[in-house]
């Protein structure tokens, strides 16, 4: 059964024309159903995804051709200033020589004409930070580490990987990394070392043991191109104290 409810008496009493209430009425009901349709709940809301991380630059690229893999650089913790490039760096120090920043914590391997390859580096620590001159006698592919009595003594711990019992056979969790560059002075071990390190995180700060540590990939590329014989020079922080002089 269908009921009609006739508005025209009521229309006609308040003066109301048909025509204008049925406009009125449909676009009353057209904006009652606009703001009575429901919106979705925020936790039904989909947040946009974050952007994806910037590629990994080829020279900080995973080295799988090692004896022991070597794993991309973590970039997120290297800041891009301590990047590897080459600049121009006028200096009185000839072609080959290595110039240590240390407060700068950059490392510079001098070019010709003006020019040197620069790395970023972590460098000494309060106390154990050295300056000075000195040569690259030789260098090693995957060293050995053999921490020196003095550091055994402070770090009993290191007792199995001592000079006496042979040091601690090379690898990713050894603390010289892929590289070793090892330095004399006066035709004698200073027991300081260039060397590389996973810790990306570590560059650009001082945190070492006195030796200057380079991510893996660039003290691969150091190693390439430093000949044995090299001439070192280490500038001073004058913010710490210094050991070698």
């Amino acid at each position: 059964m269908r009921f009609r409810v006739d508005c025209s008496p009521l229309l006609k009493r308040v003066g109301v024309p048909r025509r204008t209430f049925l406009v009125g009425a449909g676009a009353l009901f057209l904006g009652g159903c606009t703001t009575a349709l429901p919106t979705a709940p925020e936790s039904a809301l989909v947040a946009a995804p974050p952007p994806p991380p910037p590629p990994t630059p080829l020279m900080y690229a995973a080295m799988l051709n090692e004896e022991f893999p070597i794993p991309a650089v973590d970039t997120t913790k290297l800041d891009p200033r301590f990047w590897r490039q080459e600049i121009n760096y006028p200096t009185d120090e000839p072609a080959g020589t290595l110039i240590v920043d240390t407060p700068g914590k950059y490392l510079y391997h001098v070019l010709p004409g003006g020019r040197a390859a620069r790395y970023g580096i972590g460098v000494g620590r309060d106390g154990f930070a050295w300056a000075g001159r000195a040569i690259v006698a030789y260098k090693r592919k995957w060293p050995r580490w053999t921490p020196p009595d003095t550091m055994v003594a402070r770090q009993p711990e290191l007792e199995p990987y001592s000079i006496a019992n042979g040091g601690m056979g090379p690898g990713l969790d050894n603390p010289l990394g892929a590289r070793a560059l090892y330095i004399h002075e006066g035709g004698r071990d200073t027991l300081y070392r260039l060397h590389g390190t996973p810790e990306a995180s570590s560059i650009g700060n001082a945190v070492s043991s006195g030796c200057i540590r380079l991510v893996n990939q660039d003290v691969a590329h150091l190693y390439d191109t430093v000949r044995d014989g090299s001439p070192l020079v280490v500038i001073p922080d004058p913010t710490m104290s210094h050991l070698l002089v």
